[in-house]
């Protein structure tokens, strides 16, 4: 069995790492060139860099940004915010990404999935989806959870696995910094609805919301940001706790 991957995000505004909940209220939360490093020392198994309002204000991602994160990692790292056709895939993988995570345009545009995956591979393209569960139940919202689009998380992230999408990486809006548990019950759903990794996203609050999300929710990997932000939980701890609880990491 893979090992499970603890994930920390960076949700970078103005050049700035920030945390908020329920996608508003942002705070500081420190530099992201210095984040990163420490992460990537601390035993991260990866790194995300999300430019959250790249998309809303209409601009591309900061690449001289991810240029110098990108130097200070010994992890993968993906990156996304502001990515709407193949040349700005092609700028942020020359600046050090491994990966690209998009959300916005593949929404609008789908066949964007195809083309990343037919021209970078599939393992470049991750499909983020932030979902709000409501009356109509999962219902997916673009622009950093701005807008609406009617669209069934479970519905859209089968078609972007059919279109090549590598990885899903889900974030409930209902749960995003609230630090009351990951969505299980839809990670489950999610996870065994498609033939590819699913990252958690949004609700981290205990070591134990990791553990439910591997166990009950199926999660390939775990992302979070201000519990590791903020020293509320450290990343080789987590691990170690994990391990205790019979979940393969890599310590």
């Amino acid at each position: 069995m893979l090992a499970k991957r603890i994930i920390p995000c960076l949700d970078i505004k103005d050049g700035q790492t920030v945390k908020g909940t329920n996608f508003v209220n942002l705070r500081q939360a420190g530099d992201p060139v210095e984040l990163g490093r420490a992460y990537s020392d601390q035993g991260a198994d990866e790194l995300v860099f999300l430019d959250i309002t790249a998309s809303h204000e209409g601009r591309k991602t900061f690449t001289h940004m991810v240029s110098k994160v990108a130097a200070q990692l010994s992890i993968p790292f993906t990156v996304g915010g502001g990515i709407h056709e193949l040349a700005d895939v092609d700028r942020l993988l020359s600046a050090g990404a491994d990966k690209i995570s998009i959300n916005s345009a593949a929404l609008r545009h789908p066949s964007l999935i195809d083309e990343i995956a037919s021209h970078f591979g599939s393992q470049v393209c991750v499909v983020a989806i932030d979902a709000r569960l409501d009356e109509a139940g999962w219902t997916c919202y673009l622009n950093g959870g701005r807008i609406s689009t009617g669209r069934n998380l479970f519905d859209w992230a089968r078609e972007a696995y059919d279109r090549g999408a590598g990885e899903i990486l889900f974030t409930s809006m209902n749960h995003d910094g609230v630090k009351n548990g990951f969505a299980c019950e839809a990670l489950a759903r999610l996870s065994d609805s498609v033939g590819i990794p699913v990252i958690a996203s949004g609700g981290a609050g205990s070591m134990e919301h990791f553990r439910d999300a591997f166990l009950l929710g199926h999660a390939d990997a775990a992302l979070a940001a201000s519990v590791f932000h903020f020293g509320e939980i450290s990343i080789g701890g987590l691990k170690q706790y994990l391990q205790n609880e019979n979940i393969n990491v890599r310590l």
